[in-house]
């Protein structure tokens, strides 16, 4: 009523900023239905404060907020994402850190980058890059990592992809260099999980510039 009568309102938030996944949204989403001007004030936010800091790409990234709490449902939504080419940003309760860190290492892959955030902002602020299976590690061995709400940024799946791209090309040429092109080729495949016939065919344009 104050607000129809012309009247002000300010929404505050005590962590990050109103709206950005916060019950807030509702109010703003409420004040627009009823054609009352909202006015924005820039204030920190977790989610670019970790975007900004992750080492990851940021040219183009997803906000996904928070996982469902039931095991079943959060990993049906990271594997919903797992063929997602931009960066993903999450954010994380302390008591569930773990679990969701285990669930994308296994789900997207233990060696996709990802990068923690943890207390951002506050004395205690914590941020760690790394992949998403030696994050899950350091946080399972250390208690302190699993206080305060923490933001999880995962790299895209077409990063992934390229690096994985370009760890066999190099495995490859290795082998070639000590080995004929078959037995080559054979370990290759053995050791990253490649089919054998792209692995030849690599083989073969890595041949020319070898020799």
């Amino acid at each position: 009523e104050r607000l129809r009568a012309g009247g002000t309102l300010a929404l505050v938030c005590d962590a990050g900023t109103p709206s950005i996944s916060d019950p807030g949204g509702r109010l703003v989403a409420l004040a627009h239905e009823q054609g009352v001007r909202v006015i924005p004030i820039p204030g920190p936010s977790a989610v670019i404060c970790a975007l900004s800091a992750c080492g990851l790409s940021t040219e183009r990234f997803v906000f996904e907020g928070f996982l469902p709490a039931r095991a079943a449902a959060r990993r049906a939504r990271i594997e919903s994402l797992r063929e997602e080419v931009r960066t993903l940003i999450f954010y994380e309760a302390p008591h569930r850190l773990v679990v969701t860190l285990r669930d994308f290492a296994q789900i997207l892959g233990a060696g996709r980058p990802a990068t923690l955030a943890r207390e951002l902002t506050k004395v205690f602020e914590t941020i760690r890059r790394g992949t998403l299976g030696s994050l899950a590690e350091w946080v399972a061995a250390d208690a302190d990592q699993r206080k305060g709400e923490g933001v999880i940024v995962v790299g895209g799946a077409a990063g992934d992809r390229e690096a994985a791209a370009g760890a066999t090309r190099r495995v490859l040429t290795l082998l070639l260099e000590e080995l004929p092109l078959k037995r080559a080729v054979a370990l290759a495949a053995a050791i990253t999980g490649e089919g054998r016939n792209r692995l030849y065919k690599l083989a073969l344009e890595l041949r020319g510039p070898l020799r």
